[in-house]
């Protein structure tokens, strides 16, 4: 018991602090690189793209290091649940969502094509060093051909991406402030996860699925609904799918560079599967609503209501397999 009560302080605070120092980090990079002279359409779509996933990749970086790479794998695939079953769910639910042809085009071969790559290299429950490189290795061509075709056909709003003005001096006090940060945030809820998992008698792989996920998709839970209420939800699906996207090439990536890792059987009968039947039912839902509306193509609360019972049902199934 005594595990326990010193687990969940370090797990609480270790998401608040990768929450914390996330938006620091984020902050004092993209203030850097316009000093640097990079647009901000470009600073939007690369360095607070991925700096967004920042906590993500910094607890796959520690609990790699620790010999727990199933955490890291769990984070991955339980946060691409969440994204779709939790965040997506509740958000359909406070109001519809906008779906825009593009994403048909751009944003969902995308996501399938990288989850058909995650199943491929999950099938055996190994990661390997090689598998790792390859995945990482896809977010460079994938940001670059991102930034060409958003910079060949956008608007004056999609640069709109606030970046604060700091001087130079305080940009990289905050870059460093923030990367520290999230350093010892990362290392604290590794710890803590490792400890809950030994407690509750459960794999750190479970832990990665539940716990670390959920606590990682809180703030883009309370992003995505303040940003419904105010009206600005033209987005939300584009970010979340490239929210899911990185969590697969910079967040899976990373366990299996550090040390080929070996998982449980059930990462790809159970989790694997859960994730990859959520992101279908997303995409089917996006390609009816598109095809019965070409014209003001909406996510109701129906779906909102079926991703938040599916995403029930994968926790009931986690914990009764």
């Amino acid at each position: 018991m005594s595990e326990v009560w010193l687990a969940a302080p370090a797990i609480l605070g270790g998401l608040v602090g990768l929450v914390w120092s996330a938006d620091r980090f984020v902050a004092g990079s993209a203030a850097l690189a316009l000093q640097l002279g990079l647009s901000k359409l470009v600073i939007g779509l690369t360095i607070v793209s991925l700096g967004t996933s920042a906590p993500e990749i910094m607890v796959a970086i520690s609990a790699g290091l620790k010999g727990a790479g199933d955490l890291a794998v769990g984070n991955a695939l339980g946060s691409n649940l969440a994204n779709i079953g939790l965040v997506l769910g509740i958000t359909a639910l406070v109001a519809p969502l906008p779906t825009q042809r593009h994403l048909l085009s751009q944003e969902i071969p995308a996501l399938l094509a990288v989850t058909a790559l995650a199943g491929f290299m999950l099938y055996d429950a190994r990661l390997t060093f090689a598998e790792g490189l390859t995945l990482v290795a896809l977010l460079v061509p994938l940001l670059w051909l991102t930034v060409r075709s958003k910079k060949s056909h956008h608007g004056p709003e999609e640069e709109d991406v606030e970046i604060r003005d700091y001087t130079t001096l305080r940009a990289a006090i905050w870059f460093s402030i923030g990367l520290a940060a999230l350093l010892v945030s990362s290392e604290i809820l590794v710890w803590g996860a490792r400890r809950l998992a030994l407690a509750a008698g459960v794999s750190p792989l479970v832990i990665g699925l539940t716990v670390v996920a959920v606590g990682t998709s809180l703030p883009e839970l309370a992003a995505s609904i303040i940003s419904v209420l105010r009206g600005h939800f033209d987005l939300a699906l584009g970010n979340i799918i490239g929210s899911n996207v990185f969590n697969i090439l910079a967040v899976m990536s990373v366990p299996g560079i550090i040390a080929t890792t070996q998982m449980e059987d059930a990462v790809f009968s159970r989790d694997y599967l859960a994730m990859l039947t959520i992101t279908l039912m997303l995409v089917a839902a996006i390609a009816a609503s598109l095809w019965r509306h070409p014209i003001g193509a909406r996510l109701g609360r129906r779906l909102g209501l079926l991703l938040l019972a599916s995403y029930t049902a994968y926790y009931w199934l986690l914990f009764h397999h």
